[in-house]
């Protein structure tokens, strides 16, 4: 038996009512009744932390479970020595993607979701890295692989499996679905009951989960609390927009998705608030935000539209755009903040521009990228049409020129990128392979086939030791002077997320904010050309008066 006493007063209630909204009325109180049992049950053994929800210290390092490998040792051992001796005291936490077995796409096509890949350690591993620094780990809760255990059910017409997916006729028109890919969206499968048909947004391996079966819900709902339990501080619900499918409607940011997003974020509030609810929609900047809710979804959203208009600005020398955006986008609700990041093992998302840039400075920029090694990532459009989806390349090799051509201020251009994401409202997040200035790994792409490859490098730990202590490498002047950056930033009030930010138009050459503290104002500014400019410090800036300006 379990103290429901023990549980908020108002989760009961909050949760019957997302469920409502869901689910028909005889499928209700079940259900209900069964997330409570889980919730009890894995409260009890949550430690749950007593701190600030954030502050300016927050940095996250994102990171393959595989991306530091060293011969014969694991390689989450490996990437817990390269954190604590590299890392300690410069970032705090770390995303490690997808650490489950998996069939394809490098994790996120989860065979079982409750085991850690034994090729890259164990649950102990874990736990060992979340005792040492801030763990996010990812619920892929829009789909699984066709080997997980389930999908075998469904192939067998075994419970509860057999019912946990979208089957649908080849003839069903689907024309309206929004689509990330351009691959077909019902899948052939060879069942026992003959061939049928399968939703799979992303790809034939990656087969869609239905959520109008409150069984598939009670499922994710033991998964988040499973990785809670096992330590994680930021949960991340990986392509959380595709997640409810309802025919004749676009099957994107339906009403019911942001219903799921929010009971998970009542039952995050109710178990762990010490925990932070993050969304990934790679989509325009509106839609995006939109997982906000008001201050009852995401406690972050990814800052999908910074990108690829930094790297627009960079490589125009021109920073209109940018400070446009930055004047123009709303700020985050009370209690919630945006995750700041310029590359990941994704590719550079381009639909997160729609509204922001005229077409043909997205084709310039998409036309650049090809000249510096880049592949660009198609989808389907409802008119039967393919457009440009995504950039596939590693951002410091994105950075080695401008519309002129290469030139020699990769470095200096790479670490304006992220100086400039270090001092947006929000918590910062690099990828491993900004930090270690990694260039585009053509040896992969040709090892997989896959384009996204080119930025998904695994470094051998010795090689990458080796680099980062050559202080003429551009590795080591990259990694050193991120670390530098970092270390500063942390001892800065006026970046805690929670502060007040204005955008400063000092011309196209410059993008600048004004951050402004408790204790703390910063006028942060960046060249984005490639000339030595000259700015004039003004007096007054929005509405305080500065007497005398101090370097930091």
């Amino acid at each position: 038996m379990h103290d429901f006493n023990a549980l908020p007063h108002w989760f009961p209630e909050r949760a019957e009512a997302r469920l409502k909204t869901l689910y028909a009325d005889y499928q209700v109180s079940p259900t209900l009744h069964r997330i409570i049992e889980l919730v009890l049950e894995h409260k009890q053994r949550i430690d749950v932390q007593v701190r600030e929800k954030w502050n300016q210290e927050d940095a996250i390092l994102i990171t393959y479970g595989d991306s530091i490998i060293n011969e014969g040792e694991m390689p989450l051992h490996s990437l817990h020595r390269f954190l604590t001796e590299n890392l300690q005291g410069v970032l705090n936490s770390v995303h490690i993607l997808p650490f489950f077995p998996y069939s394809s796409d490098d994790g996120f096509s989860v065979i079982d979701y409750y085991e850690v890949n034994e090729n890259l350690g164990s649950w102990d591993d874990i736990e060992a890295i979340a005792d040492d620094f801030n763990l996010m780990a990812d619920v892929v809760i829009n789909h699984c692989s066709r080997e997980n255990l389930w999908f075998i059910d469904y192939i067998n017409n075994v419970a509860p499996g057999r019912d946990y997916f979208i089957e649908m006729e080849t003839d069903t028109d689907v024309s309206q679905v929004v689509r990330p890919r351009n691959t077909p969206l019902l899948v052939p499968v060879h069942t026992r009951r003959g061939t049928t048909h399968v939703w799979a947004t992303f790809s034939e391996d990656q087969v869609d989960l239905d959520f109008r079966n409150p069984e598939v819900l009670i499922e994710f709902v033991r998964i988040l609390l499973l990785y809670i339990e096992k330590g994680a501080r930021y949960v991340r619900l990986d392509a959380i927009a595709f997640l409810w499918k309802e025919l004749d409607t676009r099957c994107i940011h339906l009403r019911e998705t942001h219903e799921v997003v929010k009971l998970f974020r009542d039952i995050v509030d109710a178990v762990a608030p010490h925990c932070i609810l993050i969304t990934e929609t790679n989509v325009p900047n509106g839609e995006n935000i939109s997982y906000f809710g008001h201050s009852d979804e995401a406690h972050m959203v990814y800052q999908f539209s910074l990108p690829p208009l930094l790297l627009h600005a960079l490589h125009r020398g021109d920073a209109e755009y940018l400070t446009q955006w930055a004047i123009d986008y709303p700020r985050p609700p009370a209690g919630c903040t945006y995750l700041n990041f310029t590359a990941s093992h994704d590719g550079i998302g381009l639909r997160p521009l729609e509204g922001l840039l005229p077409d043909d400075h997205v084709s310039e920029l998409i036309d650049a990228m090809h000249e510096y090694g880049g592949y660009v990532a198609m989808k389907s459009n409802p008119d039967g049409v393919d457009s440009p989806y995504e950039i596939n390349i590693t951002l410091f090799d994105a950075l080695k020129g401008t519309h002129d051509g290469i030139d020699q201020w990769q470095v200096p251009r790479f670490l304006c990128s992220q100086t400039v994401m270090l001092t947006i409202q929000g918590i910062p997040a690099l990828y491993i392979h900004s930090l270690t200035a990694c260039p585009n790994d053509y040896y992969g792409v040709e090892d997989t086939g896959r384009t996204r490859s080119i930025n998904r490098h695994s470094w051998n730990q010795g090689e990458l030791q080796q680099l980062l202590s050559n202080r003429d490498m551009p590795n080591a002047i990259v990694f050193r002077e991120l670390c530098r950056r970092l270390t500063i930033r942390r001892q800065q009030q006026a970046f805690h997320p929670d502060s007040d930010q204005r955008t400063v138009d000092l011309g196209r050459a410059f993008f600048s904010l004004w951050r402004i503290g408790e204790t703390q104002q910063i006028l942060c500014i960046s060249n984005v050309t490639r000339q030595v400019q000259t700015v004039l410090l003004p007096s007054q800036v929005a509405d305080h008066e500065v007497s005398r300006w101090h370097d930091h």
